[in-house]
């Protein structure tokens, strides 16, 4: 029989090895899914060997359970088969937690790696798709593809790229509307933006703030903002200026960071925010005079380090 003061050693122990972030977080994913080490590093995106020691704490706690398959080693939390203390602790922890930014992050990361699994097992009855794709590329390159989607860009637009930067967008798009409308406050940027888009006659850049930007009123198409709300302090002000420069019906695209809780990452890139939530955009967006509005996160992208990005798409309101 269990005495009270090993039941009481036992209970610290499980809260001891539950106070650790990254631990919860492989709980979260194990709960659900069996998965091998790598899969957790690139889910977790922390190095294996951090990953393996919290795989050895849980291992020892009795939270996870794992077994060999080859040359890998899957792991696994079954919830029934682990001791009723340990599974309401567990359930209160998993409650709190489901609401936790940096967990939504892990599930897209999650859900890219069983794409991947699910496309690596249909590879043997799709082989004759695979060697086109390879042989197409090859042939033919990528940029193809791309160049057949902006060319159904209407040829009239008139398109605001607003933060510009470097001017990789505004060249893009260039070769298939009337006119781009580049708008950075960086001069570094804008001169980086001039080399690149030299060959365009149509692309104009101009040195502005985002929230006072040098457009006129209702003479843009479309307006892009990709990568810049999460620069500002008042993404109300710059969603606003946004929705005057464009015509009545004009487009408006929003790409930038989900909400994260990685403070190194935001003090690297000189960021003001973690990101934004999607109730927050949609509010922003109607506030500002836009409608029809969708907001979607993005597939993340293999050995891609940053945070997950949404895609936030609406219209300006006619009145």
């Amino acid at each position: 029989m269990v005495t009270s003061a090993a039941q009481t050693d036992r209970l610290l122990a499980w809260m001891a090895s539950l106070a650790d972030a990254t631990r919860l977080r492989l709980l979260r994913l194990l709960e659900r899914h069996e998965l091998g080490v790598v899969e957790l590093c690139d889910v977790l995106q922390r190095p294996q060997s951090v990953v393996s020691r919290h795989l050895k704490v849980l291992g020892d706690q009795q939270w996870v359970r794992g077994r060999q398959q080859g040359t890998n080693r899957l792991y696994r939390m079954i919830l029934d088969e682990l001791d009723p203390a340990a599974r309401k602790l567990w359930l209160v922890a998993r409650e709190q937690t489901e609401n936790w930014p940096t967990i939504k992050q892990d599930q897209l990361r999650l859900q890219r790696r069983l794409e991947q699994r699910e496309s690596d097992s249909q590879a043997f009855f799709e082989g004759a798709a695979a060697e086109w794709d390879k042989l197409r590329r090859e042939l033919y390159g990528e940029r193809f593809s791309v160049a057949a989607m902006l060319a159904l860009l209407p040829s009239e637009f008139v398109v605001a790229d607003l933060g510009c930067g470097s001017g990789n967008l505004s060249a893009e798009i260039a070769p298939n509307v009337k006119q781009v409308i580049g708008v950075d406050n960086s001069s570094a940027m804008l001169k980086a933006a001039k080399r690149r888009a030299a060959g365009f006659k149509n692309v104009d850049l101009r040195k502005g703030d985002l929230s006072a930007l040098p457009i006129d009123d209702g003479i843009c198409d479309a307006a892009l903002l990709v990568l810049a709300l999460t620069y500002v302090s008042e993404p109300e002000a710059v969603l606003r200026e946004m929705a005057r420069i464009l015509k009545p019906g004009g487009r408006a695209v929003v790409v930038d960071l989900m909400p994260h809780d990685r403070d190194d990452f935001r003090e690297l890139m000189g960021q003001t925010s973690r990101g934004l939530e999607s109730r927050l955009m949609y509010r922003l967006l109607e506030e500002a005079g836009f409608q029809n509005t969708a907001i979607k996160p993005l597939a993340t992208e293999a050995n891609v380090k940053g945070p997950a990005l949404f895609l936030a798409t609406a219209s300006r309101r006619s009145a």
